[in-house]
């Protein structure tokens, strides 16, 4: 509970006199009657703990103090003999450490009250056309009672900003989740390492790395894996891992799993067969040296882009030493003609959502690093057949990818134990 409630404290500092109001997400059809696997709001979850779905955060904030509350499915125990627990409003109110809970049928009438006389509203608008239009039918039935002297919210702000700048600082709770989650993700891909042979489908490599995110008790992954082998690494979303493994192929895994609703997001690129080939190896050194040096940089006080420029100048360099480019190192910085092989940014905010909330300019300019924020450093190199590119570098695809917790004194690898240098890959591989 204690994380939460300091949370929710200090959310009442940074907005001013109001009503705050964060939805959570509903569960999802995903044909006829079955639904997705629920996953809750991040923003509602960071605020409340509470993971059932068609649930709704409400916080009163004035000069008098700060009033929150939970809006919530009401106990039904028929329903729960077909769907499992419900906490109900109270259980709910005890357990999350709310001053009121009320059920979710309650919500319309309720927010017409709760709205009255207050002079703002803060919620999440303009992400969910319904949930909007609800809000307005809230804020109409208060100032359908303005001839009775009622005031409704003359300001209407979106919350996310604020809750977003939030949940960029990790506090030591989330930090620790984090770690597990780092942990597990870097034996998943141990195990994929060890598993993976020529002749043998991307998903049953895939099924290997759910395996043991199940095994380790991460339920679900962060997001669709990536199982890339040959020609596939070089395509930066592939998601069929359908293709069978070839000898001779590179493979790049960028999986992650989620524990405790955060997120682990590493990539590492091995050859299928446990050797990697000169051209493969050349062009995998190179990746590892701009991670290296991206990594250098990842401390307080540094622009957000230093990582990003970094691993650039050294990737550059290399695809001019490996003849895939002409002319001099400043030229092709100038002339942006790295990005044929690499065309991303080399990390972004990481946390409850694998691309979690944060911005990443302040008044135009790139911010600064700061200790408690989690990012990925991850820089990539992927040759796809053109003109310019020798038979023997064509098809290869690489990236790396760690998470990284921006200390006070440096930074932390949250997948320090993840393999991946090519003596280590290939003695793991060699077992």
């Amino acid at each position: 509970m204690q994380p939460y409630v300091t949370r929710r404290a200090t959310l009442s500092t940074r907005l001013a006199a109001g009503v705050v109001i964060v939805p959570n997400t509903t569960e999802i059809i995903r044909n006829a009657d079955t639904t997705y696997p629920f996953r809750y709001d991040s923003s509602f979850y960071y605020l409340t703990g509470f993971n059932e779905p068609d649930a709704v955060f409400v916080q009163i904030i004035s000069e008098g103090g700060t009033q929150n509350i939970l809006f919530c499915r009401p106990k039904d125990l028929e329903r729960e003999i077909w769907d499992g627990h419900r906490h109900g409003p109270d259980a709910a109110r005890e357990l999350f450490g709310f001053d009121a809970a009320y059920s979710i049928e309650e919500l319309d009438n309720k927010m017409v009250g709760l709205l009255q006389n207050q002079p703002r509203l803060h919620t999440v608008y303009g992400h969910n056309a319904a949930w909007d239009s609800r809000v307005s039918g809230w804020v109409n039935g208060v100032r359908a009672k303005v001839r009775s002297g009622i005031t409704a919210p003359n300001e209407i702000t979106d919350v996310r900003g604020t809750l977003a700048e939030m949940r960029l600082f990790k506090d030591e709770f989330e930090i620790a989740l984090l770690r597990q989650a780092g942990q597990i993700n870097s034996a998943a891909h141990v195990r994929a390492m060890r598993f993976a042979r020529p002749g043998q489908m991307e998903y049953e490599v895939e099924a290997e790395i759910l395996h043991d995110y199940y095994r380790q008790g991460s339920r679900f992954p962060a997001y669709s894996s990536i199982v890339a082998s040959g020609a596939n690494a070089t395509c930066l979303h592939y998601g069929d891992n359908n293709q069978r493994m070839n000898d001779g192929d590179l493979l790049l895994i960028d999986a992650g799993c989620e524990i405790g609703g955060y997120a682990s997001d590493i990539t590492r690129t091995f050859p299928v067969n446990g050797k990697f080939s000169g051209p493969q190896k050349d062009v995998y050194e190179i990746t590892l040296a701009a991670q290296y040096a991206a990594l250098d940089v990842c401390r307080a006080g540094q622009s957000w882009n230093a990582p990003h420029e970094a691993a650039v100048r050294v990737l550059t360099q290399g695809m001019i030493d490996l003849g895939l480019l002409q002319g001099s190192l400043d030229g092709a910085l100038e002339s942006l003609s790295y990005k044929q092989f690499y065309m991303h940014n080399t990390g972004h905010w990481m946390g409850l959502d694998v691309h979690d909330a944060g911005a990443y300019k302040i008044k135009g300019e790139w911010r600064n690093l700061e200790a408690g924020m989690v990012m990925t450093v991850e820089p990539g190199f992927y040759i796809r057949p053109a003109a310019n590119v020798p038979k023997h570098f064509e098809n290869i695809g690489v990236r790396i990818e760690d998470d990284v917790l921006i200390t006070r004194d440096g930074m932390e690898n949250l997948d320090a134990s993840c393999p991946k240098t090519v003596a280590e890959i290939e003695a793991i591989m060699a077992r």
